[in-house]
């Protein structure tokens, strides 16, 4: 799977966020039915880690591979969740917004434009694990695989963190059974799973997730 990047400037321990395009007019009623959704999909994915802290997210990604990441609850009381990630530079956390039925990454770089919004996580978190698709005008700073990176150089404050979203880390408890799996592969191959001439249960089961995360 190759990742899409998106440099973000702003962990998720401190700092203030970006000011969001204000969305057409919108119902307060569906703010409760698309946090729901949003929820429920977290739940089933197995890589929602609930409410543990941003150290406890830090040390379950120290020792992976980049690009893995996770979705917890936000330590801020502002924020209902952050995405935790192991960069080239360690694990950092980034927290995801929300307002009037659409989530985004949290960034406080005045030089790039508001980050993509999504219906929901999953969304989001499907979009930056995508075909290395880099969103307009968010430039990289990779480092050359040669290259070790300096932490005391180089920080999320100072010269950006690259978000590789490659692998989830499923919560020990939470890992997914053999049926999600399957349904996630047959996502992974299909645009049109309602089309597949299969039972109708199977044809519910398969819309219940209608991600490949």
């Amino acid at each position: 799977m190759v990742a899409r990047t998106v440099t973000i400037l702003h962990h998720e321990q401190g700092g203030s966020c970006c000011a969001h395009p204000s969305p057409p007019p919108w119902d307060p009623t569906e703010d409760l039915r698309c946090i729901t959704t949003t929820f429920q999909y977290l739940q089933t994915s197995g890589w929602y880690w609930g409410s543990i802290s941003a150290s406890e997210a830090r040390e379950a990604l120290l020792t992976k591979s980049e690009g893995t990441f996770l979705v917890r609850d936000s330590s801020h009381p502002q924020y209902m969740l952050a995405l935790s990630v192991k960069t080239c530079y360690g694990p950092t956390s980034v927290r995801i917004e929300y307002n009037k039925g659409c989530f985004w990454l949290d960034s406080i770089s005045a030089t790039l434009p508001n980050l993509q919004s999504f219906p929901d996580v999953h969304s989001l978190i499907q979009h930056y694990t995508g075909s290395g698709h880099m969103p307009q005008n968010k430039p990289t700073h990779d480092i050359p695989p040669q290259t070790k990176p300096d932490p005391a150089k180089h920080t999320a404050k100072d010269s950006g963190v690259p978000l590789k979203l490659m692998h989830p880390l499923h919560k020990p408890e939470a890992f997914p059974s053999l049926q999600h799996l399957t349904r996630l592969t047959i996502n992974r191959h299909t645009n049109c799973p309602h089309q597949l001439p299969l039972p109708k249960p199977l044809l519910r089961y398969l819309q219940n997730y209608p991600f490949s995360i």
